[in-house]
């Protein structure tokens, strides 16, 4: 029967060619199958695995070994403050998306007000906002059944009660509502970008990842539809790639939005492009 410490030592070996973290996904994979904390590891390396647990894990490895993301094998992805469930439907979130959170948290009124996340995907964005603003309202959509399945599953488990899931591809499920912020992380990589080499890319759904016209194409639909779904002084915020700033605060600016400005996300990449529709005479 392996122990615990000879276990870790045989899947970091494993993993070292296919992971730059190899360490930290042996220890989070033996965590998991055993149903325990990465701590518990620490303080008890001499614990015996039993046979079954093993099995389990060696399969775990090697699944990561073949370039399946860590959050597809566990199920589980962190997110804000929040532990979600993941699964190949949805994009796994981002460190980086946490950027546009952090932007619309800052940018708007804290009173009761009414927003969309479109192409929500696992529910991240929006459940990071209603778990932090109770008080408002939030309307999410995607095209995907399943992502829809997975995002309401989040927000059951969350208790998040104030956000509302509807079918249908961007702005298509809204019937001509208008919130007071419409927020968004669309495809925006473009189909022959390298990045989309990577192993782990191709687990994660490519509708979900790429669009046309060199990755802007969801972006400029949204940026172009947006005012007819926004209040007077309303706010639209989209998350891009980090060499898409200008190309999408010129959309902003076509579509009529003012205050438009770029973000940059804690690597210092510009990452969220935001614009307001013009207020009302007198406002």
């Amino acid at each position: 029967m392996p122990t615990v410490a000879g276990a870790l030592r045989q899947a970091r070996r494993r993993l070292q060619a296919h992971s730059d973290s190899a360490d930290l996904d042996a220890r989070l994979l033996l965590a998991h199958t055993l149903g325990v904390s990465t701590t518990r590891l620490f303080t008890a390396p001499q614990a015996g695995i039993e046979s079954a647990d093993w099995v389990h894990f060696k399969r775990l490895i090697e699944r990561r070994a073949a370039g399946e993301p860590l959050a597809y094998i566990s199920g589980r992805c962190g997110f804000w403050t929040l532990e979600l469930a993941v699964d190949p439907s949805v994009l796994i979130p981002r460190p980086d998306t946490e950027t546009l959170v952090a932007t619309a948290l800052e940018l708007l009124p804290q009173q009761h007000i009414t927003i969309a996340d479109l192409g929500t995907g696992s529910g991240a964005i929006a459940l990071a906002l209603a778990s932090e603003r109770p008080q408002w309202s939030v309307t999410a959509t995607d095209a995907s059944q399943p992502a829809l399945a997975c995002a309401q599953h989040n927000a059951a488990n969350l208790q998040l009660t104030q956000v509302h899931f509807v079918h249908g591809n961007w702005f298509e499920p809204l019937n001509g509502q208008r919130f007071d912020a419409i927020v968004s992380n669309p495809p925006y990589i473009a189909a022959n970008d390298t990045h989309l080499r990577a192993p782990e890319l191709g687990h994660e759904p490519t509708q979900a990842l790429v669009a046309d016209d060199h990755g802007l194409a969801a972006l400029a639909h949204i940026a172009g539809h947006a005012g007819a779904h926004l209040h007077p002084g309303g706010w639209l915020l989209l998350e891009h790639g980090f060499e898409q700033g200008d190309a999408v605060c010129n959309l902003l600016h076509a579509a009529g939005l003012i205050s438009v400005q770029t973000r940059r996300d804690l690597g210092g990449r510009s990452r969220v492009t935001l614009g307001r529709q013009r207020p009302s005479t007198g406002s």
